[in-house]
């Protein structure tokens, strides 16, 4: 692939348009929700719903967002141990500050996705499709992203425990400002950019990749 003097392409991440006036509002499963604001405690079945220019805050055991479509959507401080988004698509949504325990995005369709300040346990990406996605300021100990396909993706000031890039297939995927202590397996990181140090710090696993033996 021919990649021009400014790749990686930063991506394309717009504050998503929620409306200064909202209507407060219950959560419920198919709920049709336009110009929102919902608290959220406890378990919260959100599954299947649409939720349009909304804003979230999430102090819950679980949130379940199977399914459902988000469209200009902010949470801000979220506290949960489990926020599922499994097959969900996402245009604009922005979570800001706080924990979540697990934060499932596997075959989810994502446009525009920006996550910041956050301590994230384990973040599942696996089989997610998406464009235009932002991580900064954020620890993330176990980020699985296999077999996910992934266009403009940057982080700015992240640290992970453990990476699981197989079979990831990335365009424009900037890991510089990942601190990632491990890749599962580095010889699936084609298309993402690094530091020279980070490479330097993967050279041995690269190298057994390849059938190098190594030795002083």
């Amino acid at each position: 692939m021919v990649r021009s003097p400014e790749s990686p392409a930063a991506p394309r991440v717009s504050p998503p348009d929620v409306p200064d006036v909202l209507t407060p509002a219950e959560p419920a499963r198919r709920a049709d929700l336009l110009q929102s604001r919902l608290a959220l405690t406890g378990d919260v079945d959100l599954a299947h719903a649409t939720l349009e220019q909304c804003e979230l805050s999430v102090d819950a055991g679980t949130v379940d967002l199977t399914g459902a479509d988000l469209l200009d959507v902010e949470i801000i401080g979220v506290r949960a141990a489990s926020v599922g988004l499994r097959d969900a698509g996402i245009r604009r949504l922005r979570v800001r500050g706080g924990r979540i325990g697990t934060l499932d995005l596997s075959t989810t369709r994502i446009g525009e996705l920006e996550l910041r300040d956050l301590h994230i346990d384990y973040l599942n990406l696996g089989a997610a499709k998406g464009t235009d996605l932002l991580f900064a300021d954020s620890t993330i100990r176990t980020l699985d992203m296999p077999q996910a396909q992934l266009t403009r993706v940057r982080f700015d000031e992240c640290r992970s425990d453990e990476v699981d890039p197989r079979g990831l297939r990335a365009t424009d995927v900037d890991l510089r400002g990942l601190d990632a202590m491990s890749f599962t397996d580095a010889n699936s990181l084609r298309g993402v950019t690094l530091t020279g140090f980070q490479v330097q710090q993967l050279a041995p696993v690269l190298a057994a990749g390849v059938g190098i033996r190594v030795r002083d």
